[in-house]
């Protein structure tokens, strides 16, 4: 809902390249050039790696980005831009999912109450912050995926929903140009 709401006006083509393929490109290569660098810093030094010691000794994931970049030069300006970078995804995150909320408990109505919209955004950080003290970060990746695997089953029928509804607009188009060729 939200992707739609910011991409009215757009192409079906525009969409997918700007919703679909610009952020999966970017995602391969930060996975590859991190992942790689992670991993030749592994098999260069497996013995004083700090990624060896966060990931494999502690099983700390969470700061395995940060030990990957303090063997890096500019180290204490590369996490600075990593955690600026995390917040920014997280809270567009947080107002995207509060929009949709919203949007769904006012009954379609796009521009409902300002505090509405707040006691939405309080309520999803409240839950976020329970389960982190409840259980750390691992009941917060089992709540995620407890939803996760519902909400799959609803966008493999959207993706089903969205190729019909495309197709059976591209007959129609097909139509009319053949009513109107004739």
């Amino acid at each position: 809902m939200f992707i739609a709401r910011v991409s009215r006006g757009r192409t079906v083509r525009e969409f997918v390249i700007c919703v679909l393929v610009i952020p999966s490109l970017f995602i391969f290569i930060w996975m590859g050039v991190f992942g790689a660098t992670a991993l030749d810093q592994l098999y260069a030094n497996p013995a004083g790696s700090l990624v060896k010691e966060y990931v494999i000794d502690s099983y700390s994931p969470e700061l395995s980005l940060f030990g990957m970049l303090n063997e890096l030069p500019l180290s204490g300006l590369m996490s600075t831009l990593g955690i600026i970078l995390a917040l920014i995804f997280f809270v567009t995150s947080s107002d995207s999912g509060s929009l949709v909320i919203d949007t769904i408990t006012a009954g379609g109505k796009i521009d409902a109450p300002r505090p509405q919209r707040m006691f939405w955004a309080t309520v999803e950080g409240l839950i976020a912050i329970v389960l982190l003290i409840g259980g750390g970060l691992s009941a917060l990746q089992a709540g995620v995926t407890a939803t996760a695997i519902p909400f799959s089953v609803v966008m493999i029928l959207m993706c089903y929903t969205i190729i019909k509804a495309l197709n059976g607009e591209l007959r129609q188009l097909r139509r009319r140009r053949a009513e109107s060729a004739s």
